[in-house]
C-alpha cells in the first residue's frame, strides 16, 4: 500500500510545474525567433563560407 500512496502523493504534488511550463514556453520562443531569423541566418552563414572557400582557392593558385 506504500507504493499506492506514494503515486498518488505523487500525482497530487504541484511542486515543479510552474518550472516545467516555464521551460515549454521558453522552447516555443526559441523556435518562433529561430524560424524567424532563420532565412536570414542561413543567407548570411553561406555568404560567409563562399568568400572563406573563395579565399582559400585563391591561396591554392597562387
Amino acid at each position: 500500500m506504500n507504493l499506492v500512496r506514494g503515486i498518488r502523493r505523487f500525482s497530487r504534488d504541484e511542486a515543479g510545474v510552474t518550472a516545467l511550463e516555464y521551460g515549454i514556453l521558453a522552447a516555443v520562443v526559441a523556435v518562433v525567433i529561430g524560424g524567424v531569423f532563420s532565412t536570414q541566418m542561413s543567407t548570411t552563414v553561406t555568404s560567409i563560407f563562399s568568400k572563406v572557400s573563395a579565399a582559400v582557392t585563391n591561396v591554392k593558385t597562387q
